[in-house]
């Protein structure tokens, strides 16, 4: 039978969720555990996890879009299967009707309207949440209400610990808490009970038994046992210091929400424990014109000062969304930067000869060379001599490539494209210029083809033009290294024995240690300072 799939609760603050990126497609086999999407919640990205396995018959949320926490994420079944009555109004209850009996247990107890009819009218059970997507149970790191104490909707009861991190837990519910199930510092699995809220006065221990199926239930802790807790508490808030001195209590989510609004938290009075403010009090505060006390005394000890005309503006921003290629850019790169184990090496070169070649060879008639040129060159002959560093690695073996095709990033409106010089080795001085122009030219007019961007074996990113002196760069998989120029600079200089104008330049290999060990990585730096420091060798 079919399973309706919705957009899970990742973070316990989440109301809606993006879906980033879908990892399974429709028609694709989809196993336990395998990960479906991944998710954008309001605090991270996260890969949410398939809880049932057969074959994936519906997406209902595309790429990018958003939708609230409950609405339908997908549908999984059986190939072939008639899911219409499904996506017809009928997902909330198929999905109910396929859960196991424990399963739904335990949505019973989180929501009111499934609490068992043994439990009185207004008693809320309260589960363990399931605060991430791996998350199979959690630890509470503290309480931050004892029991006897009012919650209204909206109050942080505990700090939980996941497998990712420590949150803030909220009330879903108003009332006072009667008992608490998990002490501070225990762990529990998902779904065990973490606490009871309800009326003053209600029978806990018939709530208890009645929760177990009638059984024997553990008895409900004192206030009096409570209060040791409730001091513990009071050092881990969130805490600020008021303009006299005071402490000011506030929880790390009305910190967050209070500093992104600009609110002064000692402008706000708190409604928690021991005058704590919480979230709603941030959302519902009004700022006032009239200035608090502790303000006043301190303006009566100040003295008089001129008038300061403050800026009045309106903040703005505009939101665009990510475009396909700077999603293929930071996907790329950041498979590059997680993978590969970078490493990098410095060297600076005298470029004072390549300077006075330049110039010579640009008299020529129908001439025209750059340092990124020559640059290109010298790789390209480094490499016949280093051939390690012209390699792939994978995790069968590492492939070494019997050609060079010269990779250059080029910077465009979108982002940044890597055109390739196929069989760089081979070409000129001019014959690199003019194939770099071409290349470069359509790249940024966007009518380069995609064979055009494929194949590299080793990348060059040249920002001397931008006057960036020494910078690293992300190795453009699947090369083993990519090679940072920066710009050439006038400076003093010692030349033998004497201090002298000259100009040089900085350039930094990165390497990917798996194939490239730092001395080849050195080897093949000091052939190229051999290279530009004598152009007159590339041109044999």
């Amino acid at each position: 039978m079919a399973e309706v799939i919705t957009m899970p609760r990742l973070s316990d603050t989440m109301e809606e969720g993006t879906v980033a990126k879908w990892l399974k497609k429709v028609g694709d086999k989809v196993e336990e555990g395998d990960i479906l999407a991944e998710i954008e919640t309001d605090k991270a990205t996260m890969e949410f996890e398939s809880f049932h396995q057969g074959t994936l018959l519906h997406i209902g949320i595309e790429e990018g879009d958003g939708a609230p926490v409950d609405s339908l994420l997908a549908i999984i079944g059986e190939e072939g299967e008639d899911i219409s009555a499904l996506l017809n109004g009928g997902a909330a209850p198929a999905k109910e009707e396929t859960k196991s009996e424990p399963e739904t247990k335990a949505e019973k107890s989180e929501a009111p309207a499934s609490t068992p009819s043994a439990v009185p009218e207004g008693v809320e059970i309260v589960t363990m949440p399931r605060l991430s997507d791996t998350m199979e149970e959690g630890t509470v790191a503290s309480w931050l209400k004892k029991v006897g104490d009012k919650v209204e909707e909206g109050d942080i009861l505990a700090e939980i610990e996941t497998d990712k991190a420590t949150m803030e837990f909220e009330s879903f519910y108003s009332g006072t808490l009667l008992y608490i199930g998990i002490e501070e510092g225990q762990g529990a699995p998902v779904d065990s009970l973490l606490a009871i809220i309800g009326p003053a006065g209600t029978d806990v221990d018939a709530v208890l038994k009645a929760q177990a199926g009638g059984g024997s239930a553990p008895k409900a802790e004192k206030t009096e046992e409570e209060k040791p807790k409730a001091e513990k508490t009071e050092t881990v808030e969130a805490t600020t210091t008021s303009q006299d001195g005071n402490r000011i209590l506030a929880s790390p989510l009305a910190k967050k929400i209070a500093s992104e609004k600009g609110i002064n938290l000692s402008d706000v009075k708190g409604s928690g424990d021991h005058g704590r403010i919480v979230k709603k009090d941030i959302e519902n505060f009004t700022p006032s014109q009239t200035t608090s006390p502790a303000v006043e005394k301190t303006a009566e000890k100040a003295a008089p000062v001129a008038p300061i005309n403050l800026p009045v503006g309106e903040e703005s921003f505009e939101e665009v969304k990510n475009s396909p290629m700077r999603k293929a850019i930071t996907k790329s790169l950041s498979a590059s930067k997680f993978t590969a184990p970078h490493f990098y090496l410095t060297i600076e070169v005298d470029m004072d000869n390549a300077k006075a070649s330049r110039e010579q060879i640009n008299n020529l008639p129908d001439t025209k060379v750059s340092f990124n040129d020559m640059v290109l060159k010298a790789c390209a002959m480094a490499l016949k001599k280093h051939p390690q560093v012209n390699t792939t690695w994978t995790d069968e073996a590492t492939i070494y490539k019997g050609h060079i095709h010269m990779g250059v990033a080029v910077a465009v409106d979108e982002g940044l494209v890597v055109p390739v010089i196929k069989f760089a080795d081979q070409l000129t001085l001019t014959q690199l210029g003019a194939a770099v122009k071409d290349l470069a030219g359509r790249a940024r007019a966007k009518k380069i083809k995609l064979d055009e961007m494929e194949g590299s074996t080793f990348t060059v990113s040249n920002l001397g033009m931008f006057g960036i002196q020494e910078f690293t760069s992300i190795i453009n998989k699947p090369n083993s290294a990519i090679l940072s120029v920066g710009a050439i600079v006038e400076k003093p200089v010692v030349k033998n024995g004497q201090i002298v104008v000259g100009n040089t330049m900085k350039v930094t290999l990165a390497c990917d240690h798996r194939t490239v060990d730092g001395a080849v990585g050195a080897q093949f730096l000091q052939t190229l300072r051999a290279y530009l420091e004598n152009p007159v060798t590339m041109l044999a």
